[in-house]
């Protein structure tokens, strides 16, 4: 008899990670590789590789290699710390962009902060329910007695 699915070496989507290390100290890049790696085991991702970029160039070689292997059949996405680690706001837009547009995922170790109800103007249970936006229905309000 066969062993069960769960018993079995099955690899997850490959991935290939990114990071922006700029006069960052040894240790403060091995922190940052290993969240990458710990990310992708609890997510059951095969991360394949990580390209580094150490310099403030739009188009480095780092960042160009990614884009390259984003072109490989079978590539899910790209695994980053945060959205900082595309460059500044400008460049990380941009950069945004080009990975979409190659079809890829964008997987954040740290995702973004979403704003609360209360800096929408919305506060409490009502406001909370006028923003569902989500498909099928909204969750009903309880009848006054």
């Amino acid at each position: 008899m066969e062993p069960l699915t769960e018993h079995r070496r099955v690899s997850g989507p490959v991935v290939y990670g990114f990071l922006r290390l700029i006069n960052v100290s040894v240790a403060r890049q091995a922190a940052l590789s290993a969240s990458l790696a710990e990310y992708c085991h609890q997510h059951e991702l095969s991360l394949c590789g990580v390209f580094t970029e150490r310099t403030t160039v739009v188009h480095s070689g780092a960042f160009i290699g990614l884009m390259d292997v984003l072109e490989l059949p079978d590539t899910y996405g790209v695994v980053l710390p945060a959205t900082s680690h595309l460059g500044p706001r400008g460049i990380a837009a941009g950069r945004g962009k080009r990975i979409a547009a190659a079809g890829a995922r964008l997987l954040l170790v740290r995702g973004e902060k979403k704003p609360s109800p209360s800096h929408h103007g919305l506060s409490g249970p009502v406001g909370d329910l006028t923003r569902h936006c989500g498909r099928g229905p909204a969750p009903a309000l309880e009848a006054e007695s």
